[in-house]
């Protein structure tokens, strides 16, 4: 009885803590870990509610780039990190979920790190240079297939989302290209442009203007619908490949084991930060769509993506390597 007596008191006295905590959080600057360099869909996202996150919360939220090593250093900086919520991480799904598939071993694991809010979420686009001859999906699939080997995909790395997105493109349709990896997808966009490669599969906020000048053709969107900054190109289904999506997300995770109280907190704050007009306008102007989900349905969807990617990156025997 005594020993239930002393189980009791400490488990109160946790809970006291946890919440005496919470009501002076934040007192100090907030720091976002972002796994990648400036610019791009998770930069973009890490600012985009960086700048209202720091009226909300009445503290400054800084953005703190740490690219390199397919993300690690930045995964392995926040799980080590104090349990105290001024140090988060950025991540990116194609790291978060992909990743534990493609190393066989890692300086961080997914239990290392606490889900707070999905925060973005950004579809990708099939594009080529023009010299490629095809003017829709359905024939530069033929193109590809009457080709085996010797049409280039770029990818911003190997086991990157762009690499395994374009794998599955492979494996969905026959067709067999050879890959070339970049560090990021500027180096990338600047090889397809110059016709070095001929295929880029991305994100639309990095080759949209190129689309729209007509430096590069876009053949669809792989996502359920249309992207509003990219109108006249079609959906995977509606060219003709249905069943292909693919699609990154963005998310905020603290270091396992930061008071549940402070992790609602930050969670309600990323919410409100997200429905403001001025955030949906800039995210649209980014070419991002902007999507909460609370730590719960964020861990149901580490957890379904890990699995799904996870068959995806073995069954082509991609690594890092």
């Amino acid at each position: 009885m005594r020993l239930f007596g002393r189980a009791l008191a400490a488990c109160a006295l946790t809970l006291m803590t946890s919440a005496a905590f919470a009501q002076v959080y934040p007192s100090k600057p907030i720091t976002l870990i972002v796994p990648n360099p400036p610019g791009g869909v998770v930069d973009s996202s890490a600012r985009l509610v960086g700048d209202p996150l720091t009226r909300l919360l009445g503290q400054t939220v800084l953005v703190d780039n740490r690219g390199g090593a397919s993300g690690n250093i930045a995964y392995q900086h926040v799980a080590r990190a104090p349990k105290d919520g001024y140090t988060l991480l950025v991540s990116y799904s194609a790291y978060h979920v992909g990743n534990p598939a493609m190393f066989a071993k890692l300086p961080w694991a997914q239990k290392d790190l606490a889900p707070v809010a999905l925060m973005t979420a950004a579809t990708n686009v099939i594009t080529a240079h023009p010299s490629v001859p095809s003017n829709n999906l359905k024939d530069f699939i033929a193109y590809v297939k009457s080709q085996p080997g010797k049409i280039n995909f770029a990818s911003q790395g190997n086991g990157s989302l762009s690499h395994v997105g374009t794998a599955l493109f492979e494996q969905t349709t026959g067709a067999d290209m050879t890959h070339v990896p970049y560090k990021g997808s500027g180096a990338a966009i600047q090889d397809v442009l110059a016709g070095n490669v001929q295929v880029f599969m991305t994100t639309p906020p990095s080759v949209m203007g190129h689309v729209q000048a007509g430096k590069l053709k876009a053949f669809a969107v792989t996502s359920k619908s249309r992207h509003p900054m990219l109108p006249n190109v079609p959906t995977t289904a509606e060219a003709g490949l249905p069943g292909f999506e693919l699609e990154a997300w963005v998310g905020l995770f603290a270091p396992a084991g930061t008071p549940p109280a402070v992790i609602a907190q930050l969670s309600e704050a990323v919410k409100t930060a997200l429905e403001l007009p001025e955030t949906r306008q800039r995210a649209a102007t980014l070419g991002i769509e902007t999507r909460y989900l609370g730590p719960d349905a964020l861990a149901a969807l580490v957890a379904k993506d890990t699995e799904y990617w996870g068959k995806v990156i073995k069954g082509r025997h991609i690594s890092a390597d």
